[in-house]
């Protein structure tokens, strides 16, 4: 009996905390690899354009993922196979009311994609919950009637969104409708993890025998969550309108499998009573990523097969390397991956601060000449081709420039990440007699912090000069 109510503490714990889930570790890998691969091959993800095409874009993806989190998490292996159709369903649906006149202002629009969302997951449940029919032959059942369904209501590609919803598909601003949409969301799921209700529907993941013998109402539990991840779908349709500026009776359904592989790949347990809400962000980001990394290549008529083989192989590795957890576990007491997160955060930085703002200054010499020009090229001597493999160019005004604005950021970084160091070391010394190494580091800083500080100079004005001297 101990060690089931052992098993029942632990199953209650928040999934959010550094200890509680360490399987954050690979997608919090991926996310940053993906990352400096995206920026170097292309800088102007960077941009506020390129911030905001990818937030229109990975945001329906994200909400798909939410929508999963609830039932997955529920236990019986209860995948919900049916997301993607069920987007383009209320996508369609959408579209033929608002040309009918019947959805005509936001609010309406909002109310129905939530309502039609929770109304299909309620149904869902009852059948489950009820009937005993398994999830999955429930999921695949919907799936394939769904499909049929948005093909009967809207035969082709076509129709207008709202005009509100097609300006929200613009992405050429970071701050926008859907990022608003994007971060309530986020943080609706997050005040949702600090509830009763969430204890009780990881406990029921977990072990539902054990649930129900604890008092937990097991039915009531999974019929609330199968609203949850309707209300979450409706979101995702809308955000789904606002991308295409239209309906689509067939894109909706490829949302199904990159949910599933976004989930997966940010740390759930298909099994239930594991997934949160920043792991799920991070795999569906890791899916938009890949997709953008891919169509910096050229592979051409290929190019959806390289993407679906991509998936694929990221998420079999991503598993795989999901297999040393228990030995990091073991081995590493205390591992946070929130600290993981700042450290490899630093790194990303420096290779964006280096895609973004390093400049070879003979490109931009070569620039300013007149196009009109055309020198012949002369053959360079063999005795001079080969000098200076390492030779770097001499920075310019405007270098050094950029290099004395982003010093302030860099140190700010290297300190957030010592302070991170000392709280977590100060954390887990604080039940031990020494405090060593947590004053070491303390002193480390400090020697580092002090060295740049008499290495400093202030720049002097180029045209006032020294103030001694013009006097």
């Amino acid at each position: 009996m101990s060690d089931l109510t052992a098993d029942m503490e632990l199953a209650a714990r928040p999934a959010q905390g550094g200890r509680a889930n360490p399987f954050l570790i690979v997608p919090i890998t991926l996310f940053f690899l993906l990352l400096g691969l995206a920026v170097l091959r292309s800088p102007s993800l960077m941009t506020s354009a390129g911030i905001g095409s990818a937030i229109i874009v990975a945001t329906p993806l994200i909400l798909a993922t939410y929508a999963l989190m609830a039932s997955v998490i529920s236990g019986r292996g209860t995948v919900d196979l049916s997301i993607g159709p069920l987007i383009g369903f209320i996508n369609v649906t959408l579209i033929q009311l608002h040309a009918a006149g019947v959805l005509t202002n936001p609010i309406t629009i909002f109310g129905y994609a939530i309502l039609a969302g929770a109304l299909y997951q309620f149904l869902f449940s009852l059948i489950v919950v009820y009937v005993r029919v398994q999830p999955i032959i429930v999921s695949l059942s919907g799936y394939l009637a769904l499909s049929g369904i948005n093909l009967v209501i809207l035969p082709r590609p076509g129709g207008i969104a709202p005009q509100f919803m097609a300006d929200w598909g613009l992405g050429t601003t970071i701050f926008s409708p859907v990022f608003a949409i994007l971060v309530l969301a986020s943080l609706a799921w997050i005040l949702f993890t600090q509830t009763a209700f969430y204890t009780h529907l990881r406990l029921m993941g977990s072990d539902e025998r054990a649930a129900y013998t604890s008092g937990v109402p097991i039915y009531l539990v999974r019929i609330g969550a199968h609203l949850i991840s309707g209300g979450f779908a409706g979101l995702a349709a809308v955000a789904f309108t606002a991308l295409i500026s239209s309906g689509d009776p067939s894109q909706g359904t490829t949302y199904t499998l990159i949910a599933v592989t976004a989930l997966v790949l940010g740390g759930a347990s298909l099994s239930g009573g594991r997934a949160g809400v920043f792991g799920s962000f991070l795999g569906a980001v890791n899916l938009y990523l890949i997709t953008f990394c891919l169509a910096t290549f050229n592979f051409g008529a290929v190019q959806s097969f390289v993407t679906s083989l991509a998936y694929g192989s990221i998420l079999v590795i991503s598993l795989l390397l999901t297999l040393i957890i228990p030995f990091i576990q073991r081995h590493v007491h205390n591992f946070s991956p929130t600290l993981y997160f700042i450290v490899l955060g630093v790194v990303a930085l420096g290779v964006i601060l280096h895609a973004t703002q390093d400049r070879d200054p003979r490109a931009r010499a070569v620039a300013t000449e007149p196009a009109a020009i055309v020198q012949p090229l002369t053959p360079i001597a063999r005795d001079r081709l080969y000098i200076g493999p390492l030779e770097v160019a001499e920075p310019g005004s405007n270098d050094s420039a950029l290099r004395s604005q982003a010093a302030p950021f860099v140190l700010s970084a290297l300190l957030l990440v010592v302070i991170a160091v000392f709280v977590r070391v100060a954390v887990s010394q604080s039940d031990r007699k020494s405090i060593a190494p947590a004053v070491a580091v303390v002193v480390a800083a400090l020697v580092l912090l002090g060295a740049y500080l008499m290495r400093y100079e202030a720049p002097r004005n180029p045209v006032s000069g020294n103030t001694e001297e013009s006097r």
